[in-house]
């Protein structure tokens, strides 16, 4: 009687993680995915510009850096923007290889320089850097580097289906946003 009782509650116990294991698999993978998700990287530069847009010296504040801006230029700019933002919530960003060790490197100096531009601007708006077309384009040209290196962080997407995932998905249309961004700024800045 004693080994009956002795073999019966370590099934139960065995039983009983069979039966959650793939419940506690599930929240594990949600959660990593949640954790791992690369919206998270595009926060710091867009909640940053966001906040210290209204300090930008007024050539730089909404109203007049999209005066006389060709309409096709604007809506490219806002196509491309809403899908560069939003990309990155569709994949899982990692750190195991060296383009994604390289990757974290070069988004940690692009926001540094990202953050750099916008001070420049801000602290110093009659210097001449400020006032040169390379200052004054500098928050549009920085977004670069936190951009590439996003797209090297990328790991996986988490939708279900057997594209893999390469930097080239995330980092093309970066460019190409960065295109219009870039023309946008040098127009604001020639008139």
């Amino acid at each position: 009687m004693t080994g009956v009782q002795t073999c019966a509650l370590p099934i139960s116990i065995r039983t009983a993680a069979i039966a959650t294991a793939p419940h506690n698999g599930v929240w594990h993978r949600l959660a990593r995915n949640i954790v791992r998700n690369g919206i998270w990287l595009t926060l710091p530069p867009l909640f940053f510009s966001l906040i210290l847009m209204s300090s930008l010296p007024a050539a730089l504040t909404p109203a007049l850096f999209n005066r006389d801006i060709p309409d096709v230029l604007l809506s490219g700019e806002s196509i491309m923007r809403i899908l560069v933002f939003a990309m990155p919530a569709f994949f899982s960003i990692g750190l195991s290889s060296r383009t994604q060790k390289q990757g974290l490197a070069l988004y940690l100096a692009g926001v540094a320089f990202y953050y750099l531009s916008y001070g420049a601007l801000i602290l110093f708006p009659d210097s001449a850097w400020s006032t040169s077309m390379l200052g004054f384009v500098a928050p549009a040209y920085t977004n670069l580097f936190w951009m590439v290196g996003l797209g090297l962080m990328g790991e996986r997407f988490h939708f279900p289906a057997r594209l893999r995932y390469r930097p080239v998905f995330f980092i093309a249309p970066a460019a190409i946003f960065l295109v219009f961004h870039i023309a946008h700024a040098v127009i604001a800045y020639l008139r």
